[in-house]
């Protein structure tokens, strides 16, 4: 690969080659659970990570290595000191989120986030992360960066956010929230999920980790459930005391100690040789394979995706059954102006809106569609619809979906890749069953 070579062309080239053995220009499906050693030596030397390379499929796989590969480059993240990607590959956008947090915090930390967040990442910091001894503080207005230096404790160990917020759809200021966690000495974790990297690049910007629903907009055909971390290598683990699981030494590796032997980088090596291997939260070949299929045409959907979500925003926006709608793609919102900053190319394709007559008129409206699909996904190519309050967001209390932006007449889309002249005809379809 070229450094120089332009976003589509590393979409479909990063990180793969023929199959030396076969020639396959695919990457083939490398669907085994172990590796042949070629002697005892080099065995202990996988083992003991003086060496790199295959032993079983939960810790890195050849399918996987793409993924890795090519989702690094896209975002931007360098390789590590060993020569492997600065991504991980994982089962889930949460498995991706949680060892993502857990790679830097244990019993005892704290995390300051964002309040407007997809209501699974909610109920993973509002109650599962504090079960583990982790608390997390909820900044409310994440535009007020005083709030997110006030929130900051001694055990702090970063912040998140979600680079385009859902369903809130408000943009993260991240250049200014990096800031302010690096002034208190800690990484921002930004979940890319909504924007991709075709549309924002968190780690150009100032933030250190990235994450991803690999299942959204990445994967694009809602087959394979996946995840991905991206580490940016910006981050000195060393600057202070606050990580020593990055500078002491590692009682299960012979007393490896992750930053002084790797540095840059050592925070994806030690998310896949320590929680990953103890964790166990691994993808399949399988569903790595699906997801190299779907990176391939990242650019292409998203283009589309974005245009018939302006289109859509547009439509709903002047429509009298609605009260409200939430895409910084607006320019009545107030994120367009930081979206036209920090996401040029378009500002997503998952906006929301408000219907008049409440909770119910948005059940009336869901259930009179026809074309749009009613699942609780979203960056597929397929248009999708679901209704927060009553799924994605109802394990939160009313105080707790306001603040991630949920009414109890909020409407999600995911705009999909159709003629747009049939999407906005089938939202027609459910207007007209929201009348009654």
């Amino acid at each position: 690969m070229t450094d120089d070579w332009g976003f589509a062309t590393r979409q479909i080239h990063s990180g793969a080659e023929p199959d030396p053995t076969t020639g396959s220009r695919a990457t083939p499906i490398y669907q085994t659970t172990a590796y042949q050693f070629r002697d005892t030596e080099h065995a202990a030397n996988l083992f003991a990570l003086s060496e790199i390379g295959n032993i079983y499929t939960r810790i890195m796989n050849p399918t996987q290595g793409v993924v890795e590969a090519r989702v690094a480059s896209l975002e931007g993240a360098p390789d590590t000191a060993v020569g492997l990607p600065g991504a991980l590959v994982v089962a889930s956008g949460q498995a991706a989120e949680t060892i993502a947090i857990l790679n830097l915090a244990e019993a005892g930390s704290h995390i300051v986030s964002s309040a407007a967040l997809y209501g699974g990442t909610y109920n993973l910091f509002h109650y599962t992360l504090p079960k583990l001894g982790i608390e997390v503080s909820f900044v409310e207005d994440p535009d007020d960066l005083d709030a997110w230096a006030a929130a900051v404790r001694p055990n702090t160990k970063a912040f998140y956010g979600e680079s385009i917020g859902n369903p809130k759809n408000d943009v993260l200021d991240i250049a200014a929230v990096a800031e302010v966690a690096h002034a208190n000495g800690v990484p921002l974790i930004v979940d890319n999920t909504i924007a991709s990297p075709y549309l924002i690049n968190p780690l150009a910007h100032g933030a250190d980790i990235v994450v991803h629903s690999a299942t959204k907009f990445l994967g694009g055909h809602g087959t394979a459930i996946a995840g991905v971390i991206v580490d940016g290598g910006s981050f000195d683990f060393s600057q202070n005391d606050k990580f020593p699981q990055f500078t002491e030494p590692d009682p299960s590796y012979h007393g490896l100690a992750y930053w002084p032997a790797l540095g840059p980088g050592s925070y994806i090596v030690k998310a896949r040789v320590q929680l990953l291997r103890d964790m166990g939260a691994a993808i399949s070949p399988f569903n790595a394979f699906l997801l190299i299929q779907g990176i391939e045409t990242l650019s292409l959907r998203m283009e589309r995706h974005v245009a018939n979500a302006q289109a859509v925003a547009e439509y709903l926006e002047a429509h009298d059954q609605v009260e409200s709608v939430a895409y910084a793609g607006l320019a009545s919102s107030p994120w367009h102006e930081r979206a036209r900053a920090y996401a040029p190319k378009g500002a997503g394709s998952v906006p929301a809106f408000i219907i008049k007559g409440g909770r119910e008129a948005g059940r009336r409206f869901v259930e009179g569609l026809t074309l749009h699909s009613h699942v609780a996904n979203m960056g597929d190519v397929r248009s999708l619809v679901v209704h927060p309050a009553s799924t994605t967001h109802s394990q939160l209390t009313d105080d707790q979906q306001r603040s991630a932006g949920v009414d109890p007449g909020l409407v999600r889309l995911s705009v999909g890749i159709e003629d747009v002249a049939d999407i906005i005809a089938d939202l027609d379809r459910g207007f007209a069953a929201a009348k009654g």
